[in-house]
């Protein structure tokens, strides 16, 4: 008889125990990982709005610096770094050797064969040009120019594509003067394919070099 009181009280033990488990709590969540509820959660990807893709081979970037770039480059070169065109301007982006010089580049052959230098130059570049053009950019962003919105990026693009001097003489002329590359890509079209990104980063550097 006490063998089988102390089986049965063993049985009655393990369940009231095992039950215990499943008994509810209220859970917090630790400090660390919290948020104010004012805040507005943001997540870059996936969007709900196209405007936020472009149609690049690169996936998902966006209207971010990076999508700007790689648009550029796909434009350019197809994103080939040793790209040569008939006119001599290399790499990835298509610099001039006269463009290299101005930004402190001087091996063309070393440039074409080292991506890195590469990336760094378009920065550059783009520094650059954005001093040269900054009272550009705060006067025209965001008026119309022959039927084109003027944007930051645009006007950056189009300075890579056809010189600062170009740039100026289109929105001096409020578009009228239709300044061409030798292929015969205009100022207004890389105003208008390169609008819209954020290159808020870029910061302007008077006679910008590479270091």
């Amino acid at each position: 008889m006490i063998k089988k009181g102390i089986f049965y009280s063993t049985i009655l033990l393990t369940v009231a125990f095992i039950s215990s488990g499943f008994k509810p709590y209220n859970s917090q969540i630790n400090a660390r990982f919290g948020f104010d509820k004012n805040e507005e959660l943001q997540y870059v990807f996936p969007s709900q709005n196209n405007i936020d893709y472009v149609n690049l081979k690169v996936p998902y970037t966006g209207r971010y610096f990076i999508g700007y770039k790689e648009a550029i480059a796909h434009k350019e070169s197809q994103g080939k770094y040793r790209r040569i065109n008939t006119l001599g301007y290399l790499g990835k982006y298509q610099f001039g050797v006269g463009t290299l010089k101005s930004i402190g580049i001087h091996d063309s052959l070393g440039f074409l064969n080292n991506p890195k230098l590469q990336e760094k130059a378009f920065v550059t570049l783009l520094s650059k040009n954005k001093y040269e053009l900054r009272h550009y950019i705060q006067y025209f962003e965001g008026k119309v120019v022959d039927g084109v919105k003027i944007t930051e990026s645009g006007i950056l693009a189009a300075a890579h594509l056809g010189g600062t001097g170009s740039v100026k003489r289109f929105l001096n002329s409020n578009g009228e003067r239709k300044m061409k590359d030798d292929y015969g890509t205009s100022v207004r079209t890389y105003i208008r394919d390169f609008g819209g990104f954020d290159t808020k980063a870029i910061q302007p550097v008077k006679n910008a070099k590479i270091n």
